[in-house]
């Protein structure tokens, strides 16, 4: 019968999610058993290397981060796309050649695009900064009167 065939192909994978579970259980209730059971008053603090907690432990993140971390998580996986077409880079021939270098010429548009509308700046913005601390500079350097013959 064919599908018996593929039921007694399926008996290690059977028989290996049946010792993953019997493990855990006996993981899980060993730990119970003898682990130890006390009750204090620091049992359910947060352990922050032996310092006193103080505050609120809830920090605002600018919406920047989150939009570099979205924007890493996008590159990583076409990063992932690129090793497997270069796993493949014999069998798939000119073709995926061709579509191997669409896909980089895409991600290098898309690169610049997001460097251009300042979407990987995520920290201080350093032109900025240079220019107001020129301006400074020439401010001073006008106001100061130079000492002469002194």
């Amino acid at each position: 019968m064919p599908g018996n065939e593929n039921v007694s192909n399926l008996w290690p994978l059977l028989l290996y999610a049946g010792l993953v579970v019997f493990l855990l259980s006996a993981i899980l209730t060993l730990s119970y058993f003898l682990g130890q059971h006390h009750k204090e008053r620091a049992t359910d603090l947060p352990y922050e290397g032996g310092i006193q907690q103080s505050g609120s432990a809830r920090l605002r993140f600018s919406a920047q981060f989150y939009l570099v971390a979205m924007l890493f998580v996008i590159f990583d996986v076409e990063a992932v796309f690129l090793m497997l077409w270069a796993l493949g880079f014999y069998e798939l021939g000119w073709p995926g050649y061709i579509g191997a270098s669409i896909f980089i010429a895409q991600l290098v548009v898309v690169l610049i695009y997001e460097w251009g509308i300042g979407a990987l700046d995520i920290g201080p913005n350093v032109k900025g900064i240079l220019k107001i601390y020129k301006s400074r500079k020439a401010e001073k350097k006008y106001l100061v009167p130079e000492a002469e013959g002194i």
